[in-house]
């Protein structure tokens, strides 16, 4: 858990916008814009995540293009770890491995470096969101394809109704913030 307290949360999560219908129709958007614009609410997100990192004892945060690496990089600084870049097909100079995954509102597709961990690396998983679990259980499967260990897995927001967790299952999960509907 967390060392941010409710009124530390609450205000977190007033800082967090909701866009309806975007990127398409149905789909409310979390916009974390605000929260990252404000320097004391940034630096709380980031202690809050590594709280829960902190004790896993990670070498490496993995996130995924473009929303993980809000906050991923500043994570991995928290924690004493590198960061491991997940993006969409063909923006990595080197060689890749690669995962497929489904969104909410789609189908994607992402990839790391074939050298991005060493086999044995202790790694967590982050990203801004969980939905569906798409995007984390790809992350997670490109991890271990290299032969790394997930860790844990870390999100700023999760929206328990879509179940992501379920994606996730036998893997040590954490949200900041949760949405229940």
């Amino acid at each position: 858990m967390s060392d941010a307290g409710e009124s530390d949360l609450a205000g977190l999560r007033a800082l967090i916008r909701d866009i309806p219908d975007f990127p398409s129709a149905g789909i409310v958007f979390k916009d974390l814009t605000p929260l990252i614009a404000d320097a004391g609410a940034l630096r709380e997100a980031v202690r809050g995540l590594a709280a829960f990192a902190r004790p896993l004892q990670v070498d490496f945060v993995v996130a995924a293009e473009a929303r993980g690496f809000l906050l991923g990089p500043a994570l991995a600084l928290e924690l004493g770890a590198g960061f491991v870049l997940a993006r969409k097909p063909g923006k990595l100079p080197y060689e890749t491995v690669s995962a497929e995954y489904l969104l909410e509102y789609g189908a994607s597709q992402l990839e790391i470096h074939a050298d991005a961990l060493a086999g044995d690396a202790r790694v967590l998983v982050h990203d801004d969101l969980l939905a569906t679990g798409g995007t984390a259980r790809a992350l997670c499967d490109l991890v271990e394809l290299l032969g790394g260990e997930v860790a844990g897995c870390s999100f700023l927001i999760e929206l328990a109704f879509l179940h992501g967790r379920e994606q996730l299952a036998g893997r040590e999960v954490h949200s900041l913030l949760t949405y229940e509907q």
